[in-house]
């Protein structure tokens, strides 16, 4: 009994969270193609949530079949001509259509058009992720603390380059910072790569040049992460800690800004792990999702709807890299068209497109093994 009970508490805290949560980024991602096909004249044949034999669904006035699927780790949107859910034209098909029915194919619409439904779905999630974000601090506030050092840590970066207590902090490499999370953001992304405090100390501002250190953390479910770090410290008294009320459209900026925010710290990310100054086991899978999911439906919708946001936001870049198969290797495609003025040759799309599966299910592998080597290390 104690068994069966576990596991429908896996069930409702793990995998509900991470079923509702992914479905939502797939089908906001998926309508942003629909939508954008649809409005470029081109006839949509399925609209999918899920991988793998259809659960449930129906077929619209249009003739689109909208379907839940059994695997829920992805979702597609399929064009009239496409061969496949990836949107590789289906050649023979095209060669027997009338002009007028080839104008309704993905393939035979004008390259503007294309490229415009394709992009469509990062943008979607993009978007979604400002929503969220919006909503958040429309209805939550701003937390905010000033850039004020309270403490500096004993034999820390921040104090072999001189920074002391009651120092304000303004600008990092030249760049203004207002408030303490600024700075933490900035730092975190940079371990082991110098950069330039400016501090306000006395009415002067000085600038110190420091290296931030990597340092692993651990935060309140025990997962690991390295970071960069300079030692300060902030508190109440000091960071006069407070939560800003934003107006709807201060809400919407802030949105865009934090979602700017997670583009940039991901390329960051990227960059660290191939200089080596991070380590590659920060790349999480499914698996990882899964957990997170979990994670953060114990601490509450707003909690999960962060995680939803960051999430969505991954799965934009994510879609966007230039991998035949993902949106951003069609664009590159059609990129080259454009170049070209005639389209890729189908033989090389159909081998690009296999170079490009074999790349993300090897990565999707690597992602994995990262997750279960957490797990069980």
């Amino acid at each position: 009994m104690e068994h069966v009970t576990a596991f429908f508490g896996f069930l409702a805290g793990y995998i509900l969270p991470y079923v509702v949560v992914l479905s939502l980024l797939v089908f906001v991602h998926e309508l942003g193609h629909y939508l954008a096909g649809r409005l470029s004249g081109i006839r949509v044949l399925a609209f999918s949530v899920g991988f793998g034999p259809e659960l449930i669904g129906f077929t619209d006035a249009h003739g689109t079949r909208w379907k839940i699927s059994a695997i829920p780790l992805g979702g597609y949107v399929r064009f009239f001509g496409d061969a496949d859910a990836s949107s590789l034209a289906d050649g023979n098909e095209l060669a027997e259509l009338s002009l007028a029915e080839r104008a309704q194919t993905l393939a035979g619409a004008k390259l503007w058009k294309r490229a415009v439904t394709v992009a469509a779905g990062p943008i979607a999630n993009f978007l979604l992720a400002i929503v969220i974000f919006a909503v958040l601090f429309g209805t939550q506030g701003k937390p905010v603390a000033d850039p004020v050092v309270s403490e500096v840590k004993a034999g820390s970066a921040a104090e072999v380059a001189g920074v002391r207590a009651g120092d304000v902090l303004v600008a990092l490499d030249g760049s203004r910072v207002e408030t303490f999370d600024d700075v933490v953001r900035y730092i975190s992304m940079r371990p082991e790569i110098p950069v330039v405090v400016t501090v306000r100390r006395e009415g002067s501002e000085i600038g110190l040049d420091m290296v931030p250190r990597r340092v692993v953390t651990t935060d309140r479910f025990g997962n690991e992460m390295e970071v960069g770090q300079i030692g300060i410290v902030t508190n109440q008294q000091s960071g006069n800690f407070r939560i800003v009320e934003l107006t709807p459209l201060q809400a919407v900026g802030e949105g865009a800004r934090q979602t700017w925010h997670i583009v940039t710290g991901t390329f960051d990310y990227l960059s660290n792990m191939v200089a080596g100054r991070m380590n590659a086991d920060q790349l999480g899978g499914p698996v990882r999702v899964v957990q997170a999911s979990g994670q953060m439906a114990t601490l509450g919708v707003v909690a999960l709807l962060n995680l939803a946001a960051v999430l969505s936001v991954s799965l934009g870049l994510l879609n966007l890299m230039p991998v035949p198969v993902l949106d951003g290797g069609h664009l590159v495609l059609y990129a080259l068209e454009a170049v070209r003025g005639k389209p890729v040759g189908q033989t090389a799309q159909e081998i690009a497109f296999r170079i490009g599966l074999a790349m993300i299910l090897s990565l999707m592998v690597f992602a994995t093994w990262n997750d279960i080597s957490r797990l069980i290390g």
